[in-house]
């Protein structure tokens, strides 16, 4: 049983890893949505088609009124779900490994 707990503590790793560089990821999105960047920049382009997406699914649930004040608060909610699934689910996934080995 401690292989597949070393298994799943090397995939809660992984998994850590990948929210911690989608955070960083969210916060150049916002950064580059303050300046006015090329929007044909490669980077610039890159950091929309992996953010914009999860904005919109964030956006579609905002009431109309958080949009009076042209500033978007996706990101920041975004931002907020990956922290609270995130510790959730790592979390969760830690404490399993920690049992099965």
């Amino acid at each position: 049983m401690f292989v597949l707990g070393n298994l799943i503590e090397a995939i809660a790793n992984v998994l850590s890893l990948i929210l911690r560089l989608y955070t960083f990821v969210i916060l150049g999105a916002v950064i580059v949505s303050w300046v006015r960047a090329d929007p044909y920049h490669p980077i610039v382009r890159f950091l929309r088609q992996i953010t914009e997406p999860v904005f919109y699914q964030v956006r579609r649930f905002l009431p109309k009124s958080f949009f009076r004040w042209g500033i978007d608060f996706s990101p920041l909610i975004v931002l907020i779900l990956l922290e609270f699934f995130g510790n959730w689910i790592l979390r969760s996934l830690f404490q399993l490994a920690q049992k099965l080995t």
